[in-house]
């Protein structure tokens, strides 16, 4: 099962690049012919995030729509992908950190070392978060 790196799954969620994308379209198709699905690994996920985000300038829900697509699509085999659909959720709500945060937590979550510490405010009123304590 080949993995995907970050450039490749921007190139099919915001298609900028002919090219490419048309190539990532017949690695797609030919991982859906072979029933063989394509591993993202949980950094590039993030990755994608952030290159959405910062790169292309997503707002949060466009953001939020297209890791839907990523986590959905039936050709892609995301890692710890329960943790990442809960990261998601946390994402959608209102006042929620940033993807990572959330994906942070959850993955603290996945393996039951709660509480999650950090010094970010709103990432600390997640549930099962904490706030560091000021000394």
């Amino acid at each position: 099962m080949p993995s995907l790196d970050t450039n490749v799954l921007v190139r099919w969620l915001v298609q900028d690049d002919l090219r490419q994308v048309s190539q990532v379209a017949a690695l797609f198709d030919a991982s859906v012919e072979r029933a063989d699905e394509l591993f993202v690994p949980i950094t590039v996920l993030l990755e994608t995030e952030w290159v959405l985000r910062s790169r292309y300038a997503m707002a949060p829900d466009a953001v939020a729509r297209a890791l839907d697509g990523v986590l959905s699509a039936p050709q892609l085999e995301v890692m710890n992908v329960d943790a990442a659909e809960r990261a998601l959720w946390m994402f959608k709500q209102d006042g929620a950190p940033d993807f990572a945060d959330c994906l942070h937590l959850s993955l603290a979550q996945e393996r039951d070392r709660l509480p999650w510490l950090t010094f970010e405010a709103r990432a600390s009123r997640l549930p099962g978060a904490g706030r560091m304590p000021r000394s």
